[in-house]
């Protein structure tokens, strides 16, 4: 596939389609994404995608979730009911806006949210009742995407490297995919088709930076990092987080809120002499995702030309221009520059797995997950006749 190409929303000029659509809810905790995504074309065309909203209450108990608590199990099974039927009322939402009936889609791919993943202990754990989506939307669902992968030996993350592989390989040039979520993962796609792809998650994307501006800002997020800008970086803060061995450990790895949280950064600054201000913080969070994805892309790539940023730290712009000051001489590019609408890859990547599910092709690399082999990733809920 040719990332040159558009996937940006265009219904127009088709008559043979092969609709999928993709569900994605990580970790920042900020919303639904739905897309409904065309392959009937290559490289796969964005029909049409929305962001449903999370309400306030499940939002809380999700992120209480991903730590441990009193009667986890009840509270799961609700927030798992909960979820699912929002997923449902996303997909219904999708389709009222395109006109195209679900009689008409092949198949839903969703990821669920993740409320906790324990790749050291061999297990993952992630909501909204496929069961749910299918009975509600009548369309088959494929979920449960990652513990096929732990069962094969990985780490069951991150597995978009896959698809940025399919749609962003190209022989001309050695990219590095940059997905900045909540966590921060890349996908390293070297020039040379011997070399094999490789991926990891880096450390914390917007999490630490999204949790601080909530607690000091009252607001979801630092807009265009505007508030990091205007501080200073906390050497001795920075010092400290860059310390936990997260960071040096080497690939295959991945990690989550259960790793990197308020507790986490509550215990580096407690390490620090001096209390630093709030929005000197910001901007030290800032600083710490920069270096680590900086000095990760320095290890694994050293050699790639051009970073793709997508995900929603793709639109900070004080974040991106902290990764043009470590990485020059690399170009660090927006993905929409290349093709690939930066809100949208993940959930377009789970209607691609669900894809590749139904056809029963391999979703995961074992060159980035670990797994002992290449595996078939998801669970097949059928739709109603």
């Amino acid at each position: 596939m040719n990332a040159d190409r558009p996937t940006e929303p265009d219904n127009k000029g088709f008559t043979d389609h092969e609709y999928f659509v993709g569900l994605m809810s990580g970790t920042s905790l900020d919303g639904i994404d739905a897309v409904l995504v065309d392959f009937a074309d290559d490289p796969p065309r964005l029909i049409e995608a929305l962001t449903h909203p999370l309400p306030n209450t499940l939002r809380q108990q999700l992120a209480a979730l991903c730590q441990p608590g009193a009667d986890e199990i009840e509270r799961m099974g609700r927030a798992d009911i909960a979820l699912g039927e929002l997923f449902a009322d996303a997909v219904q939402q999708l389709l009222r806006q395109t006109d195209i009936p679900a009689a008409e889609i092949h198949a839903i791919g969703s990821h669920g949210q993740t409320i906790r993943h324990r790749p050291g202990a061999g297990f993952t754990l992630q909501v909204g009742d496929a069961n749910r989506i299918a009975q509600r939307t009548r369309i088959t669902t494929v979920a449960d995407f990652r513990r096929r992968d732990m069962a094969a030996g990985g780490q069951g993350a991150p597995l978009v490297p896959a698809f940025h592989a399919a749609l962003s390989r190209s022989p001309d040039i050695t990219r590095v995919v940059l997905n900045l979520g909540g966590m921060a993962n890349i996908t390293l796609l070297p020039a040379n088709p011997e070399q094999p792809v490789s991926g990891f998650d880096t450390g914390p994307g917007n999490v630490l930076m999204d949790s601080w501006a909530r607690q000091h800002l009252g607001r979801p997020l630092d807009e265009n990092g505007a508030w990091a800008a205007s501080g200073s970086v906390a050497e001795a803060l920075l010092s400290h987080c860059l310390c936990d061995g997260y960071f040096r450990q080497p690939p295959p790895k991945s990690t989550g809120r259960e790793h990197f949280n308020a507790d986490w950064l509550a215990a580096r600054m407690g390490e620090s002499k001096h209390s630093p201000s709030a929005v000197d913080v910001q901007a030290t969070l800032c600083e710490l995702t920069a270096i680590s994805v900086a000095e990760a892309i320095r290890q694994a790539g050293s050699d790639a030309a051009e970073l793709l940023v997508c995900g929603g730290g793709a639109h900070n712009a004080h974040l991106l221009s902290r990764l043009r000051a470590h990485l020059e001489p690399m170009d660090v590019i927006p993905s929409n520059e290349r093709g690939l609408a930066a809100d949208w890859v993940e959930a377009v990547a789970f209607a691609w797995l669900a894809r590749e599910a139904l056809a029963a092709r391999p979703g995961n690399l074992p060159a980035v997950t670990g797994a002992s082999e290449a595996v078939v990733l998801g669970a097949i809920y059928p739709g109603r006749s």
